[in-house]
């Protein structure tokens, strides 16, 4: 828990220093990266201050300071002409990119012996790294420093306007939210009115730790265990379709779309990935289901959608519009569909790369 700068000066226990006041959520990340992930900065105390000469006290600052000085664990990115970002990426670094950027692969590898994956290995770890810093970090970091997903200039000259309030369903309204209300009560006294302020902090951190927790243990437990399945699958696809365009993950269903991507994108001489075919579960008498790739990862679009004739369609009236026995639908959009075995769904690959 945060302690006061007082009680501070007369301690030597590890202390983490950020700014008081309104907190955001990427010094919330960072303050939860450290005291979660990193051994060291376990139960370390925090202190959450302006004042220059206490900072200077503590062993770590984030997100106040006008300081990166990773040798010195420094970790502000206000001050001018600060310009860092991760590597490989355009965005510039909040304080929960920095500690990220310099904790990041300890974090990762971490969280693999703790849940007794094998010993470190650089390659996944920098795989694991680069991916959670892009599918997590990296829009906090956004967030904080005000830059959007979209060029404003190009949705303003394309004439696009939002259908509707998202409800401000971000990692940063999410921690904003913590914050006290301007009509909320505070303690007369400062140091209680503090401690009060420093009790929703830590609640944020939390809140927003949890997030990242999530989405750490899918990556490192999930996701990652997954690619040797694809691999697989990719590199048998030839099997199925001479130009490798059916791809099947045999033994059961995994998180595929990343690594087919980055597998593609390794091998482009040996072409794309119309449909992928899995069982719905990992059973002998499991039904299968084959999906159309999407253009890219969260689009609707699909490289090669399943014929038109047989979008919407069901059951025996699908066996008789495909001529395939034993199907069970085709969706109304065309990105997925299902039969009863697994000669059944490949016959419906394989028609459908002839179909439009």
């Amino acid at each position: 828990m945060a302690k006061s700068a007082a009680k501070r000066l007369k301690t030597d226990t590890v202390t983490i220093g950020t700014h008081n006041g309104h907190f955001h959520a990427d010094e919330a990340l960072a303050v939860h990266m450290l005291w979660t992930h990193i051994p060291r900065y376990a139960g370390a105390q925090l202190i959450r201050t302006r004042d220059p000469a206490v900072l200077a006290t503590c062993d770590t600052v984030v997100d106040v300071g006008g300081e990166y000085d990773a040798e010195r664990n420094r970790y502000d990115h206000h001050q001018r002409g600060f310009t860092t970002t991760f590597p490989g990426r355009d965005t510039k670094l909040s304080s929960a990119g920095l500690v990220y950027k310099h904790f990041g692969k300890d974090i990762i590898a971490n969280r693999q012996r703790a849940v007794g994956e094998a010993a470190r290995d650089d390659t996944t770890v920098e795989l694991l790294y680069n991916k959670i810093y892009q599918s997590f970090v990296e829009a906090v970091d956004a967030n904080d420093n005000g830059i959007s997903v979209y060029d404003p200039q190009g949705v303003e000259a394309a004439g696009l306007e939002k259908k509707f309030a998202d409800g401000g369903f971000t990692l940063g309204a999410m921690v904003s939210r913590l914050n006290p209300n301007w009509n909320e009560p505070s303690p007369a006294d400062p140091v209680e009115a503090q401690a009060k302020e420093d009790e929703k902090f830590v609640i944020a951190s939390q809140r927003i730790g949890e997030e990242f927790d999530r989405t750490l243990d899918f990556y490192v437990t999930s996701w990652l265990p997954a690619r040797s399945l694809v691999e697989k699958a990719f590199a048998e696809r030839s099997q199925y379709d001479s130009q490798g365009r059916i791809m099947v993950l045999s033994g059961q269903s995994c998180p595929w779309k990343d690594h087919l991507y980055m597998l593609e994108a390794e091998s482009p001489e040996t072409g794309k990935v119309s449909y992928v075919l899995y069982p719905e579960k990992s059973t002998p008498d499991a039904r299968w289901r084959v999906q159309a790739v999407p253009v890219t990862k969260d689009s609707f679009q699909s490289r090669k959608p399943l014929p038109k004739e047989w979008r919407g369609v069901r059951d025996e009236e699908l066996d008789k519009v495909s001529g395939i026995p034993g199907c069970i639908f085709v969706h109304a959009a065309g990105f997925i569909g299902g039969n009863k075995t697994f000669e059944g769904a490949l016959e419906l690959a394989k028609k459908g790369l002839d179909l439009e």
